[in-house]
């Protein structure tokens, strides 16, 4: 009986540790404010379930540009762009839209202003497109009604 409860200790002592590091692996943190669970890899397959920054998710696995993931009750896919590795937390300061329609143009503010004063582009029609929001359900309505390809039904 004891080589028994010996045996059991020793593997024990050798595979938790293995199983910790492997969910530690698979362990990721959402990384944007909203990320939308689809019930498969596309931006227009039926939405399953909401995530929140900072929320911690199991990693089922990678394929591409989307990541099969778990969170609680909720399995599902998600843009792999939204996780990360490393734990998130909201910023201390908040970022503006500005200051992302900025990053996006591959402009910090200095250059923008610089560009700005030196340069004879007006941003203005990029800035509007940015901020307009079309909901996903009717992108989806809308392929599906033109016949366009990509998306199930």
């Amino acid at each position: 009986m004891k080589a028994v409860l010996r045996v059991l200790f020793l593997l024990a002592v050798l595979v938790l540790p293995v199983f910790a590091q492997q969910q530690a692996r698979n362990t990721r943190f959402v990384a944007v404010e909203v990320a939308e669970v689809r019930s498969s890899s596309g931006f227009f397959a039926q939405d399953v379930g909401t995530l929140r920054l900072g929320d911690e998710v199991t990693l089922i696995r990678d394929s591409g540009r989307w990541s099969e993931i778990r969170a609680g009750s909720i399995t599902g896919w998600v843009t792999a762009a939204s996780l990360s590795p490393r734990p998130t937390v909201r910023a201390a300061a908040p970022v503006t839209p500005g200051e992302v329609a900025l990053a996006g143009k591959g402009f910090g503010r200095e250059m923008e202003i610089e560009y700005r004063r030196t340069g004879d582009l007006d941003y203005s029609p990029v800035d509007q497109m940015e901020t307009m929001s079309v909901p996903a359900a009717d992108l989806r309505r809308f392929i599906i009604e033109g016949r366009l390809s990509g998306v199930e039904q």
